[in-house]
């Protein structure tokens, strides 16, 4: 099923962040161990991709590296994903919730905005799962230009070509998500990668309430 922002919705609040459809039930993560045959390689491929993603960012992490340390042949990696841009796209989007979670705040009451959406950002940094994949979107952006363009593609396609009208204002729009994204990156990454310890210390709830009017006026509010 496709997801939308009209059929999901945000459920949360400081330190719980889920995914609720229009029945109101929650979504479930896949359940503990692999299928047999090919989808237990796939996985396995997945798995390893992410975490060489993460440690050496798009450049750094080949498909021979990311095939030992799967436990397959390189081939396969080509009969799954064709190449390794095909893996990365499978990688960012598909092995997390992150895109939908965005797009679920980004779709609520456009009032609180800012607040909604740097605490689903700030909470995925703290997420085992969500983290890795950031982790590898923060190096592959700075270390790889084929990475990074990749990246600009994957969140064009999967997030600003699907938010709903009236949640950004309408007058340059890709600006403001923009604007809205770098903050945030830039906070997560002091706290989550460079470890200031200032930021790392602090409580999130607390960076939340301090970030949150700048995101929420650069989403909603008026330009220069």
């Amino acid at each position: 099923m496709e997801i939308t922002p009209q059929s999901w919705s945000y459920l949360g609040s400081r330190g719980s962040v889920r995914l609720v459809n229009s029945d109101s039930s929650v979504v479930k993560k896949r359940p503990p161990g692999r299928p047999a045959g090919e989808g237990a390689n796939r996985e396995a491929i997945l798995d390893a991709a992410k975490r060489l993603f993460a440690d050496r960012g798009y450049d750094g992490a080949s498909m021979r590296a990311i095939a030992a340390q799967a436990g397959v042949d390189p081939a396969l990696i080509r009969h799954f994903f064709t190449d390794k841009e095909g893996l990365f796209a499978a990688v960012v989007p598909g092995r997390s919730e992150l895109p939908q979670l965005l797009l679920a705040a980004l779709a609520g009451d456009p009032d609180d905005v800012g607040e909604r959406l740097a605490e689903v950002y700030l909470a995925a940094w703290e997420d085992s799962e969500t983290e890795p994949i950031l982790r590898a979107m923060v190096r592959t952006a700075f270390t790889s230009e084929r990475g990074a363009g990749l990246l600009r593609e994957i969140i064009a396609t999967r997030i600003g070509a699907q938010i709903p009208p009236g949640h950004v204002a309408s007058d340059e729009p890709m600006l403001r998500l923009a604007l809205a994204g770098s903050h945030l990156l830039g906070v997560a990454s002091a706290r989550r990668v460079a470890g200031i310890e200032a930021l790392a210390d602090a409580d999130r709830s607390r960076i939340v309430a301090i970030v949150a009017p700048a995101i929420q006026h650069y989403l909603t509010g008026e330009l220069p």
